[in-house]
């Protein structure tokens, strides 16, 4: 530094001894008419002729902070003041936090100061009075979102100097006033129960005979004005490193879509990390001084550094976890561009036990760098056992990030985890995970199923990444689904051994048989109030004598066989293509597809099978090199496996605009598979407010997450 200051003066001597004589005259000048120096002139002749230079010489190559250039392009943002004078945007943001509002320069008095929030973002919300946030009106051009004045009234809190050892300042949570009694209870859970046939020979037995067994979650209540839901606490995890420098502002713009989107009840915090980790908001509540503390914090948001995925996830951690008070519903996102350049070899440790498991989640040792509130230990202890697992919704950009290391963390903590091929959907990829997170109507949901018939036994439930046990020697069995969003369905596969028909007194008769009973439990999220729904019943005809039609497979047990056959071929060929056998991994792709067209579903033209196969068309096509492959394949598979496993939304690849592909209904374009109202209307919102270049590539298979559910 010394040397560049060095160098900085040697070359405005010229310039200070030019206009020396003329300065020295206007000091007398001043001084002969009695005119005292202001404490901000009062500084040393050297530094003045330095500042008068630099102002014509220098002030438009240089930041007059820290000696950096101010060339467009370097992935630093510009500030230009009212005196014309430019500076970086986070040296002057430092430089007026604490009230100086003097131009280093020209020592000229500043009216506006470089922060502002959008400008109608506070019309936005004074004209939102329930607790669901309004899709913001401000479109404004990207850069007037970050580069701006702002009113005296919004400086009285500024970015955090310091980190409190504990993080139990979080913002009060406001008190629930109880409204008017409502006249109509919340819509309930649907439960449904379709047995594979509708009969079995009396005298054949069974041993692997399938039960679809599915919830639908209930709407949002109609009434908009009286909308109702459950506040949520996120915490974004951002990476601000060094290599997200060219995708800062339109991170900036995504997350600040976030914000506009929270209610007054929703509380935000924002941490950032690149070598190191710092939380730059604490737990506010998104209105007043909260939303435009965190519109100033983002603004402000540079990148230098390395990446350490893993302190920022700790202090995510650490926020909720030393939290007061606690909304319902608490969630992380997380985003990067690369590796974890910090915490060791995640690729070569997830290589390493390809040959030994078949989910090397379980030997990834980058997973236990995390807390147990992320990653569960099997030998935790009595208190951290009963400890709630934090999910995280991993956002991983472009063909340089640790797509390993961000499925691992999503899946191991209940989250989801989308590929971000081109920066430029982010906006969309956010609002999707938002708009099911600010929709969550039911938690601690459990499937429970009984046998009734003695020999009756359930033998095994293929039920994804969700919990599921089989209890009292396959008599009964509980799927642990967790929370629903609004309208949000999952479906299960449960597989019964049936026995013969023994035909005892009054079966006999019937020729009917009882396999089994399907209760659910749950807890509405805005009230509190626990359910226990009534039971599904599920039978079947035990005829001596089968008719045409008892041999006809039901077509959602079918297509949902279909689905779980795809997910498990694409997981096969992932680990086989991990082990540089490419071609034996689009061989077991390409039998899998012939497995699908040529089932009762698919013939039947059903929509999802049609998307399937696209998927599998499309998986196969990123599996045409290695080159490819380690690009953009892997995160594209991981991506659609984290879709299908949780049976929830993902986003995938360049676009969410879907573009109908060979065989697939045009009238299925446009939805995602497991996408719910709340996930669409919310992306709408995003892609009303986002500029579209005609140029952005639209390609049709960048996600099978991209269906649309034939109910």
């Amino acid at each position: 530094m010394a040397s560049t200051w060095r160098k900085l003066k040697k070359s405005l001597i010229p310039k200070i001894s030019i206009n020396h004589h003329h300065r020295r005259s206007s000091s007398s000048s001043s001084s002969a008419n009695g005119i005292a120096s202001s404490p901000s002139s009062s500084v040393s002749r050297s530094s003045s002729l330095l500042s008068y230079s630099f102002s014509f010489r220098s002030s438009k190559k240089i930041c007059a902070i820290c000696l950096g250039s101010l060339k467009k392009g370097e992935g630093q943002a510009i500030f230009t003041a009212e005196c014309s004078h430019p500076f970086h945007f986070n040296c002057i943001a430092t430089n007026v936090q604490h009230g100086n509002r003097i131009c280093p320069i020209c020592r000229s008095e500043w009216r506006d100061i470089p922060f502002q929030a959008p400008s109608n973002a506070a019309d936005s919300r004074h004209n939102n009075s329930t607790s669901r946030a309004q899709a913001s009106p401000y479109n404004a051009p990207l850069e007037d979102t970050f580069v701006s004045g702002v009113s005296h009234n919004l400086l009285q809190s500024t970015l955090p100097q310091f980190e409190p050892d504990y993080f139990s300042d979080d913002e009060p949570i406001p008190a629930i006033h109880a409204g008017p009694a409502s006249s109509t209870r919340p819509q309930t859970i649907t439960i449904k129960a379709l047995p594979e046939f509708p009969a079995v020979l009396a005298s054949d037995a069974a041993s692997k005979f399938a039960v679809l067994v599915g919830i639908r979650a209930p709407p949002f209540h109609v009434d908009v004005q009286k909308f109702d839901r459950a506040p949520i606490d996120l915490v974004a995890v951002l990476d601000v490193s060094g290599s997200m420098a060219g995708k800062l502002a339109l991170l900036k713009r995504a997350v600040c879509f976030i914000i506009q989107n929270l209610g007054p009840s929703d509380r935000l915090s924002i941490v950032t990390f690149s070598s190191s980790a710092r939380r730059m908001l604490p737990l506010r509540r998104m209105s007043g001084g909260g939303h435009d503390e965190a519109i100033r914090v983002i603004n402000a948001l540079t990148s230098s550094g390395g990446t350490n995925i893993v302190e920022g996830l700790k202090k995510g951690v650490k926020v909720l976890e030393e939290r007061r008070e606690q909304n319902p519903i608490a969630s992380i996102i997380l985003l990067s561009d690369g590796h974890d350049t910090l915490n060791g070899d995640t690729y070569r440790l997830y290589r390493s036990v390809q040959n030994h498991t078949l989910n090397p989640r379980h030997n990834l040792q980058y997973l236990y760098l995390l807390p147990p509130s992320i990653c569960p230990r099997n030998n935790a202890s009595g208190a951290e056992s009963r400890q709630l697992t934090i999910p995280v919704h991993t956002f991983g950009f472009g063909s340089e990030h640790d797509s390993n290391a961000m499925h691992a963390i999503s899946d191991v903590s209940g989250g989801t985890y989308s590929f971000i091929e081109s920066i430029d959907i982010l906006q969309d990829a956010f609002a999707r995970c938002i708009g099911g997170l600010l929709s969550v109507v039911a938690q601690d949901v459990q499937l429970t199923m009984q046998s009734i018939s003695p020999g009756v036994q359930i033998g095994s439930i293929p039920s994804g990444r969700y919990k599921s046990e089989i209890l009292s020697q396959g008599q009964k069995a509980i799927i642990y689904v967790g929370s629903l969003y609004a309208d949000e369905e999952k479906e299960f596969l449960v597989y019964l051994s049936i026995p013969a028909s023994t035909y005892a007194d009054g079966e006999k008769k019937l020729g009917n048989m009882l396999l089994l009973d399907v209760l659910c439990s749950y807890t509405y999220s805005t009230t509190m109030e626990i359910f226990h729904l009534s039971c599904e019943r599920v039978e079947i005809r035990r005829p001596e004598v089968l008719s045409p039609t008892d041999g006809l497979v039901c077509l959602e047990v079918d297509r949902q066989r279909n689905r779980l056959c795809v997910a498990e071929a694409i997981a096969n060929a992932q680990r086989i293509a991990e082990l540089g056998d490419l071609e034996h991994a689009q061989a077991v792709l390409s039998e899998q597809r012939i497995a699908l067209l040529s089932s009762v579903s698919a013939q039947a033209g059903d929509r999802l099978c049609n998307w399937l196969e696209a998927e599998l068309r499309e998986t196969r096509q990123r599996m045409a090199n290695m080159e490819l492959y380690e690009q953009t394949g892997r995160a594209y598979v991981l991506s659609g496996l984290s879709s299908h496993s949780w049976q929830r939304a993902t986003t995938r690849g360049y676009t969410t605009t879907i573009i109908p592909g060979e065989g697939v209904n045009p009238g299925t374009s446009g939805t995602i598979s497991y996408e719910t109202p709340s996930m669409v209307n919310m992306v709408s919102r995003s892609q009303v407010l986002n500029y579209v270049s005609p140029q952005q590539p639209q390609r049709l298979s960048k996600s099978c997450s991209q269906v649309q559910r034939n109910k």
